[in-house]
């Protein structure tokens, strides 16, 4: 099986009727992997036809609220809503800061985010590391810290053969290019016009700068702050001096990684 990502929420903390707050899920055989949890996700899976009871890793990227706040609603329908008891575990991954916001949930929720009525394995990972699951055939996880927060940090994934790159939020670093070097898919965040305001999210010279070093399969961009939209986004990173593709994403969209 062709492992699929389906963009379920391309949009920023902006209340959007059209695109819902950060959210990517990979589907690769038995494993159902959430690059971040943003308000609206889980309804987005279902809105899209995507089983959201199916999900087996979710991965944050840092814990702004717009990356990380659907995820007691996740729990939540899992304990009350899964069309059938649930067997399988749930694995939670985050930068260092993920256990106490998960104590911190407990408490302001109720002990159904420790305790849905399944296991859900919460690991803190090493911004610099790796993950692999005890499972053979699940994704294997890369990590690099990235300029957002002091925990935020990028995400590469590797299975069946293929690879996914995921920015998160991150302003410009020249070791972003290298990390993600040779990804079929390198899924990058657009937050910022020309000239950045600021140096905490991507701006298209910086993506067009990190897409040249990285030469992935196709660029898709997403979390795009106005001005910049799916009209001119991807033309202003090929204007940058990136001539490979370069999409733009909308919620529902789906890239098979081949």
């Amino acid at each position: 099986m062709t492992p699929v990502l389906t963009v379920i929420g391309s949009g920023t903390l902006v209340p959007s009727g059209e695109r819902s707050s950060a959210c990517h899920l990979l589907e690769a055989g038995d494993h159902n992997l959430l690059l971040d949890l943003g308000p609206g996700a889980v309804h987005g899976m279902a809105r899209h036809g995507k089983p959201w009871w199916q999900v087996t890793h979710v991965v944050f990227t840092h814990y702004h609220t717009d990356h990380f706040g659907d995820l007691p609603h996740l729990l939540f329908a899992l304990k009350w809503a899964v069309p059938s008891p649930r067997g399988r575990p749930l694995h939670v991954l985050g930068p260092p800061g993920l256990l106490a916001r998960v104590a911190a949930l407990r408490r302001a929720f109720g002990d159904f985010i420790v305790d849905p009525g399944f296991e859900v394995a919460y690991q803190e990972v090493d911004r610099r590391g790796s993950w692999v699951g005890d499972d053979t055939d699940a994704p294997r996880l890369r990590f690099l810290p990235v300029p957002h927060t002091d925990h935020s940090i990028a995400i590469r994934v590797a299975t069946r053969g293929r690879s996914l790159g995921y920015t998160g939020d991150t302003g410009p670093d020249p070791a972003l290019g290298p990390f993600f070097r040779g990804v079929d898919i390198l899924v990058s965040e657009c937050g910022q016009p020309d000239p950045p305001p600021s140096p905490s999210h991507l701006s298209p010279a910086s993506v067009a700068a990190m897409a040249r070093s990285a030469r992935p399969g196709v660029v898709v961009l997403t979390h795009l702050y106005p001005p910049l939209d799916c009209a001119s986004a991807p033309r202003l990173v090929r204007e940058a001096g990136y001539e490979g593709r370069v999409v733009c994403a909308r919620d529902g969209d789906g890239f098979a990684l081949k």
